[in-house]
């Protein structure tokens, strides 16, 4: 794994890492260092990770949903507030579907149950900081279901919604491939075009839709039908 376990970016990604079992704590903030992570925080229960989170400013968080003081959704959903461009990923020993469900609403854009081993942990990270989804298999295909079921539901009308913002063609394009649930690599190869220029239409889609993250990208492109076509 040495040669591929660093991140696709120009600096050392900053990681959180938040569980209230101190031995597990450790053990994953350890091997995540040792995979050429910065380790900026740790954290035990929610309210301190939240606190933790605002001082340190991880590009990760790493966390785990049954935490005392407050809930991993909780502080999922007051991390991501604070900062919309961090990414979250849930480190879970339930694999309860509304569990998943929940921590995805919440914000999270993976989730990985504790039976991983240390290269799929480390891998998922990876592939978290650069922004793709990353599901523990048979985890993506549920929250894709949740998505469209969402998305068939009335919305309620209102003659007051504003005119849809107008993306470009390749915008569209790049949205149509993260609704079917590629990757940021995997869209880089299907258009012939660089990992960073996918990562600038999506940023770019992103600011002109006013979305936060990947997981409300995928909800609109759903929402218009566009993972169909």
């Amino acid at each position: 794994m040495a040669g591929d376990t660093q991140p696709e970016q120009d600096h050392t990604v900053k990681v959180m890492v938040v569980d209230d079992h101190p031995m597990w704590r450790d053990a994953v903030a350890r091997d995540l260092s040792e995979a050429g992570y910065q380790v900026v925080a740790t954290a035990g229960d929610g309210p301190e990770a939240v606190r933790r989170a605002r001082a340190a400013m991880p590009e990760v968080i790493v966390l785990d949903l049954n935490l005392p003081g407050m809930s991993g959704v909780q502080v999922c959903k007051e991390a991501v507030a604070d900062n919309p461009a961090l990414r979250v990923l849930v480190l879970s020993a339930s694999g309860e579907h509304e569990d998943v469900l929940e921590a995805v609403k919440s914000g999270a854009t993976g989730y990985l149950l504790k039976s991983a081993g240390r290269d799929e942990l480390v891998e998922a990270v990876r592939r978290t900081a650069i922004g793709d989804p990353v599901f523990t298999p048979g985890l993506a295909g549920l929250v894709l279901g949740e998505y469209r079921r969402l998305a068939s539901d009335p919305a309620p009308a209102s003659s007051d919604e504003p005119r849809a913002p107008r993306l470009t063609d390749r915008e569209t394009e790049v949205l149509r491939l993260v609704a079917k649930g590629l990757s940021y690599k995997q869209i880089a190869e299907r258009l012939v075009i660089s990992h960073r220029t996918v990562q600038n239409h999506v940023q770019n889609t992103l600011g002109k839709l006013q979305l936060h993250n990947r997981v409300e990208l995928v909800r609109y492109a759903i929402e218009r039908g566009l993972d169909g076509e």
